[in-house]
């Protein structure tokens, strides 16, 4: 009678490295973590990348850093999240590292939506202006919108990443909806400045 053995879990062949480390019994759970996630990791930072010999790249690179930091790993979430979660702070690192600074469309920033709108003559206490802000992404903008506004912005990701991460398809990508979000923005600040003045007068 024939016994079907079941393949152990991610969790039980890091379970496995950790108490044969340093063996060559123990590398071989490292392949076998290697070859059970290389394609889903590489396909991960295709989908951020769009460049399939930058992604094989930064593949590798996730590898590394993943099995030099193995001990870290608790268990509190499933081994393939927690090598999501490498595999995105990575690619994402290394994209901010290259690119250049994000694309000027000759329009203010958010910071200055504040600071140049009608009646801006008192300045918010820095806690205060960023919970103001916050309500405004969330309360003006769509939810693909906010999306392509924070990883731009408070990521400093680049519009052509962001397109592929998001997967876009619209003409313009994400640019579109960054041009959308700041004129929704610039002009919930002017109407926040105003309610402010209003308010000052009564």
């Amino acid at each position: 009678m024939c016994v079907s053995v079941q393949p152990l879990t991610d969790e039980e062949l890091v379970a496995k490295y950790r108490s044969e480390s340093g063996s060559p019994q123990g590398e071989r759970w490292l392949n076998e973590l290697f070859q059970r996630h290389h394609g889903r990791v590489a396909l991960w930072c295709l989908r951020i990348t769009g460049n399939r010999e930058e992604a094989a790249d930064l593949a590798q690179g996730v590898f590394l850093k993943a099995f030099r930091y193995l001990h870290s790993y608790r268990g509190d979430s499933k081994f393939s999240t927690w090598l999501y979660s490498i595999t995105r702070n990575h690619c994402f690192n290394e994209i901010k590292a290259r690119a250049s600074e994000p694309e000027d469309f000759g329009e203010p920033g958010l910071a200055e939506f504040v600071d140049r709108a009608p009646g801006a003559d008192v300045r918010l206490e820095r806690e205060s202006e960023a919970r103001m802000v916050r309500e405004m992404v969330q309360n003006s903008l769509t939810e693909i919108e906010g999306q392509v506004f924070t990883l731009h912005y408070a990521e400093d990701l680049p519009l052509e990443a962001i397109t592929r991460l998001l997967r876009l398809e619209n003409a313009s990508g994400a640019k579109a909806y960054i041009v959308s979000a700041k004129r929704k923005l610039a002009r919930a600040a002017e109407r926040w400045k105003a309610t402010g003045a209003r308010r000052r007068h009564e």
